[in-house]
């Protein structure tokens, strides 16, 4: 509940920071690129897929009172598709209220091998939907910055065999989505949005232990989204009475971000003998980047960035402190990352694009128990390759909604390849940019 009302303060900032560059592009009196006329309102269709990763959070509760031991989290990544359908409704020139429902099935989830045929276990989110409201502003006539928020369903599903012996346990939940994305006009009727959406499903119980306690596990997602909608209607004309901004792509900037996503640890033990993916883990973080773009032929723009953050992002291993015992917890809490990208202009204002790079981490783990603790301190390099959209909200100002997917290098502990742990993220920011030209 504690990260669910970061988050949520994560994309109240994110409104809030759109509102403002929203209004300095009203105030601009620079503006080339004519209103386009697109009609937002109305029924649409889409499709699409994603990427994301859960996090189970574990622990064992006592029936008959207040206190918990925390275990291990669990999670892992994977990919996504789904269907939408949805309807909009513009309710002044800048202004979009609506409704959507979709499905989704895919992989997401954590996996276990095991030499010899002992274990081989899989634990993945198969299929579910959300229906959820949104609210959106127009960037410009063309893009479309929103905020979402609804009610979730996810199935789950564990399957595998121990020795042999095959198992199977499937498990429904319901909770609650929200979200933050961006939608922009790419030809006729067609529209393409990048999305990321934080959903979490409850704290129950899924098994009774007897006299240990109650098993309770908690999951939540990290989802980023990439979808094409068809709008019926949308060439029919709308209502826009301003103009887009007239942004150069190329130049120097400097930029910030508010970010959220999860971590992902494989285990790898023995050598070899055995392999868990994973350890999971959650997190916000705030982000400063600096930059420079070029624009080629009118349509194309590559660039190179440096970026430093601090992250809250934290996978808890154990935790006995309400019984009066130890805690063990490990967060990645700053790190750099030095990349490039290519993108494609869908419109004069809006851009998607890829990018890829080196990206290196810090960790701290730490030990406490009663009033005293303990911290390890280690380093890895790793990549980062992942995409966005960015648009353009006054002459040098433009904002972006990106995902980037970040593997590390294996931490081995000094333990001669018996213990090596093996970080990745899954992590989606809203940034800000500010271009000098």
């Amino acid at each position: 509940m504690k990260f669910g009302k970061t988050l949520q303060a994560l994309l109240l900032g994110a409104v809030s920071a759109v509102a403002i560059n929203s209004a300095a592009l009203a105030a601009d009196s620079v503006a080339e690129t004519p209103a386009a006329g697109f009609n937002w309102s109305g029924l649409y269709v889409g499709f699409g897929g994603g990427v994301g990763a859960v996090k189970h959070g574990l622990e064992i509760a006592n029936p008959n009172g207040p206190e918990t031991m925390g275990l291990p989290d669990l999670g892992g990544g994977g990919v996504f598709g789904e269907v939408t359908v949805g309807y909009d409704y513009m309710v002044s020139d800048r202004f979009l209220l609506g409704a959507f429902a979709d499905g989704h099935f895919g992989n997401i989830g954590l996996s276990l091998e095991a030499d010899g045929g002992f274990a081989d276990a899989t634990l993945n989110n198969t299929y579910g939907f959300d229906v959820a409201a949104r609210a959106g502003y127009l960037l410009t006539p063309t893009t479309l910055g929103y905020v979402l928020g609804g009610y979730s369903w996810q199935q789950f599903k564990l399957d595998g065999t121990i020795v042999g012996t095959p198992f199977e346990f499937d498990e429904s939940r319901s909770g609650y989505v929200l979200g933050v994305g961006l939608e922009t006009v790419v030809s006729g009727n067609w529209t393409l949005k990048s999305e990321y959406r934080y959903a979490n499903y409850g704290n129950d119980t899924v098994v009774d232990l007897g006299g240990i306690g109650l098993l309770n596990v908690a999951p939540t997602t990290h989802t980023f989204h990439v979808g094409a909608n068809y709008r019926f209607g949308g060439q029919n004309g709308g209502g826009n009475s301003f103009a887009a901004p007239a942004y150069s792509w190329t130049g120097f900037y400097v930029g910030g971000a508010l970010g959220a996503g999860a971590i992902t640890d494989e285990i790898n033990l023995g050598g070899g003998a055995a392999s868990f993916n994973g350890i999971g883990g959650e997190g916000a973080f705030g982000e400063l980047s600096v930059g420079y773009d070029h624009e080629l032929n009118g349509n194309w723009v590559v660039g190179i960035m440096v970026d430093g953050r601090y992250s809250g992002m934290t996978t808890q291993l154990f935790d006995m402190s309400a019984l009066g015992g130890p805690k063990y917890e490990g967060k990645a809490d700053y790190g750099f990352d030095i990349l490039a990208r290519v993108g494609a202009k869908l419109n004069e204002s809006t851009l998607a694009y890829v990018l890829g790079g080196y990206s290196w981490q810090h960790v701290k783990e730490e030990v406490s128990f009663g009033g005293l603790s303990e911290s390890r301190d280690w380093s890895v390099g790793g990549f980062s390759v992942g995409g966005g959209l960015e648009t353009a909200v006054t002459n040098n100002m433009s904002v972006n909604l990106e995902y980037r997917y970040s593997k590390f290098e294996g931490q081995d502990y000094d333990s001669g390849g018996m213990w090596e742990t093996v970080p990745a993220f899954h992590t989606v920011r809203v940034g800000a940019k500010y271009k000098f030209n």
